[in-house]
């Protein structure tokens, strides 16, 4: 594919994808009864039943990234070039930004407001950290080991973080970005924005070296002589070697 197909595609799975985030936010906490838990819940099965699809549906033509993390880790490991990475994340943060417009308009709400929703202080920055390095790690694996797993596994893994980490896992710093300018269950203050996105940095920055060093001499799966759904299994090689 070339890069206006890409980018269009990360464009749109983008905008989609926050168009769940902020608009089943929405839907939630009207049709919760103030039970904060059950918004919750449904705001993160949403969120993960979305990603299956979006990851489904454009996975084939960009690679379905949707998230300036991912796009970074994959220019660190030589996947994509940094004018590929650069473009990427910029096409995500305004897919973004449209996404947060899309959910607002669908349900009467202005189409930006700045977000009075407080996400500060060191359990937010390392929730944000560990949710982010965490969905690195599956993406990693999966893509190398199960690729067509891929969608179903980073779906389970955000529907957990939701649950596991303080921060409710936005691990996305296109998604940070623009859920600053929705005021609704999904936000999060402008002000609180540099400190997600710096602990989401430093999770590739960790994420990348970490998995490589895991690589060495590791195992890879080879298909057996009658094709058979059985794997075997022998060490990795060293490149250039016979």
């Amino acid at each position: 594919m070339d890069l206006r197909r890409r980018l269009l595609a990360e464009w749109l799975g983008t905008a989609f994808l926050l168009a769940t985030v902020v608009g089943s936010g929405i839907m939630a906490d009207r049709l919760s009864g103030g039970n904060v838990g059950l918004a919750l819940l449904a705001n993160a099965l949403a969120t993960g039943g979305g990603l299956v699809a979006l990851i489904l549906t454009f996975g084939g033509i960009s690679g379905a990234h949707f998230n300036p993390a991912v796009s970074l880790a994959a220019h660190l490991r030589g996947e994509l070039s940094a004018r590929s990475a650069l473009a990427y994340s910029l096409v995500q943060i305004l897919g973004a930004v449209c996404g947060v417009a899309a959910a607002h308009g669908m349900f009467n709400e202005p189409l930006f407001a700045l977000s009075q929703h407080v996400r500060s202080g060191p359990d937010q920055w390392w929730s944000e950290f560990v949710a982010t390095f965490g969905l690195l790690m599956v993406i990693f694996g999966c893509s190398q080991n199960r690729p067509t797993a891929t969608p179903f596994a980073v779906a389970a893994y955000i529907v957990g973080a939701y649950w596991f980490t303080a921060s409710t896992s936005f691990a996305n710093p296109a998604v940070t970005l623009a859920r600053s300018l929705t005021d609704t269950f999904a936000g999060i203050r402008p002000l609180d924005v540099p400190g997600f996105v710096v602990a989401q940095g430093l999770a590739v920055a960790c994420a990348v070296p970490l998995w490589r060093w895991m690589q060495k001499n590791s195992f890879v799966a080879v298909r057996t002589p009658d094709n058979d759904t059985q794997r075997e299994y022998e060490p990795r090689k060293k490149k250039g070697s016979r």
